[in-house]
């Protein structure tokens, strides 16, 4: 399929996670066109069967798809970890998901080949971190650990709060008495804890940004396969989503740093 470099990016995402990415794709990428979906009504996804957050991965698919995008980005970990092979099944358009990326950030840092790793449970218990790892290492060892509370406490805004330090002392305990010298922060939530989880891990762990390594991934995609947008102008930004546009709104900016114009709602 004949792509158009003027384009959007694609990026979907079970909700608001997922504007950690674009919040990294803006830095890196200035001159891109970016169109996002956030499935802010049937959010959280950890807690469905795999078959309905397969259906529901593929459905957003087929919504970007119909926007022209010229590159898919699956943003949440979960729909990654069940449904990336669906989506590029589907896909005339290349297909990006924070998986791969976090997995391939972790063996560029690493150096004793022990790598840690957090996560929501339902991706922990995917697995699917460990297997893209020793896809390409099988002799890396993986520790993973899961974090429930960290999403809620992020989007309740307490980044550096002391219920945030002493949960995140706690959850890190057996992964840093591994000795792993990288970090994978395996949820898109995760980046904004990202000071304080450094200052608990400490100066030796590297710790690998799903968000940055996907944006890593883009560019040099984007150099491969010569689809960067020729145009030097001002993106366009859209965001869609499935329910509250306000709510959105307001945790959506604090994740992404700056105002967040042209929120659409998408009923289904």
């Amino acid at each position: 399929m004949q792509v158009d470099p003027k384009s959007p990016i694609g990026v979907f995402d079970s909700g608001v996670g997922g504007l950690t990415v674009v919040r990294a794709l803006m830095e890196r990428l200035p001159f891109e066109n970016i169109v996002y979906f956030g499935d802010t009504a049937r959010v959280p996804y950890g807690v469905k069967s795999v078959e309905t957050i397969g259906h529901y991965t593929t459905q957003i698919a087929e919504f970007l798809l119909e926007k022209q995008v010229k590159l898919l980005i699956i943003a949440c970990n979960t729909m990654a970890a069940v449904a990336a092979q669906q989506v590029q099944a589907l896909s005339p358009v290349p297909v990006l998901d924070v998986i791969d990326a976090g997995a391939i950030g972790a063996l560029a840092a690493t150096r004793n080949q022990q790598i840690g790793v957090i996560g929501t449970p339902t991706t922990i218990n995917s697995d699917a971190y460990a297997q893209a790892i020793h896809r390409s290492d099988p002799n890396v060892r993986v520790y993973s650990q899961a974090c429930a509370l960290f999403v809620p406490l992020v989007e309740e805004g307490w980044l550096d709060h002391p219920v945030t330090r002493l949960t995140a002392q706690d959850y890190l305990k057996t992964v840093l008495a591994q000795e792993v010298d990288t970090l994978v922060l395996g949820c898109t939530h995760y980046p904004l804890l990202k000071p304080l989880l450094q200052e608990v891990a400490g100066p030796s762990v590297r710790l690998i940004d799903s968000a940055q390594a996907m944006a890593q991934r883009t560019a040099a995609l984007l150099k491969e396969q010569q689809i960067g947008n020729p145009n030097q102008s001002k993106p366009r930004y859209d965001f869609f989503v499935t329910d509250v546009p306000l709510r959105f709104q307001t945790i959506g900016e604090r994740f992404l740093g700056r105002a967040l114009p042209n929120v659409h709602l998408v009923k289904w």
